[in-house]
């Protein structure tokens, strides 16, 4: 299990250059207006979207976790607590393939507990952009976003 921190950045470039000096790694996967990286010490996701009009800082914040089983168990720990906000199967978001449930904190912060299923879907698969608010260029995927 690693935690994922997803920031909005206004240039992507600069982004991925510094991150790559800060953490002396190179990015797992890179496409247009995205970046992340999969850092084994700290145990890190970073995922950089480029979103330059946004007025927060962190997109989402995240667990990701290497098996279905985990995110069942969250997703069921979430839902007795009643803090359950959605659940996705098998969405392509971000170029990957997952399966996610989501809980809102009470103060607007957006967690995600997530295993990659796919991660080089077929690239033909819409793309979906998080937004600053934390939604998805998307319909389909409106409630929930990217890993």
């Amino acid at each position: 299990m690693r935690l994922q921190l997803a920031l909005n950045v206004r240039d992507i470039d600069e982004a991925v250059e510094y991150y790559t000096k800060f953490f002396g790694e190179t990015p797992h996967k890179r496409r247009p207006g995205y970046a992340n990286f999969a850092i084994d010490a700290p145990p890190l996701k970073l995922v950089l979207l480029e979103n330059p009009d946004a007025s927060e800082r962190i997109n989402h914040l995240g667990v990701e976790v290497f098996d279905d089983a985990s995110v069942r168990r969250a997703g069921a720990r979430l839902e007795a607590a009643d803090i359950l906000t959605a659940v996705e199967e098998e969405t392509v978001c971000c170029h990957a393939a997952q399966t996610k449930v989501w809980s809102d904190e009470p103060q607007g912060l957006r967690w995600e507990w997530y295993v990659v299923t796919d991660d080089a879907p077929d690239e033909e698969a819409p793309a979906v952009t998080c937004l600053p608010d934390g939604g998805c260029e998307t319909e389909a995927h409106a409630e929930a976003c990217c890993a």
